[in-house]
């Protein structure tokens, strides 16, 4: 069960918690994701698994599978279970287990698995 849930702009009062983003934030990332020629979400926007926390990401998963000309990449366990939740699962290019290990081969990283099929 969620206590009060309360819409911020700014920083998060002292004793609450972020859980989701806000509408201010869904609208933004939304025209972002509309624009975009490749899409790579690694991570929920919120506790999707709570329903009153969940929004945030469904908008966004919702987004991505809108923009059909972008090559939308969906990346960790967690963004998998969000973006199957969301009812978006198919509506995007590639769906991935590899999240960080993903994230740090994109930015050039040696990663040990494929270290040793290049030996």
């Amino acid at each position: 069960m969620v206590g009060e849930i309360q819409v911020v702009d700014s920083d998060i009062p002292d004793g609450m918690s972020g859980i989701d983003i806000g509408p201010k934030s869904i609208e933004l990332f939304k025209k972002i994701i509309q624009n975009s020629k490749t899409i790579l979400l690694n991570g929920p926007l919120g506790i999707f698994e709570i329903k009153e926390a969940a929004k945030g990401t469904f908008a966004i998963a919702e987004a991505i599978a809108n923009n059909r000309d972008a090559i939308s990449i969906i990346g960790g366990g967690e963004s998998v279970k969000a973006i199957n939740k969301s009812g978006h699962g198919n509506d995007v290019t590639f769906i991935s287990t590899g999240g960080g290990a993903s994230l740090e081969f994109l930015e050039g990283k040696l990663l040990p698995g494929i270290d040793a099929l290049d030996q």
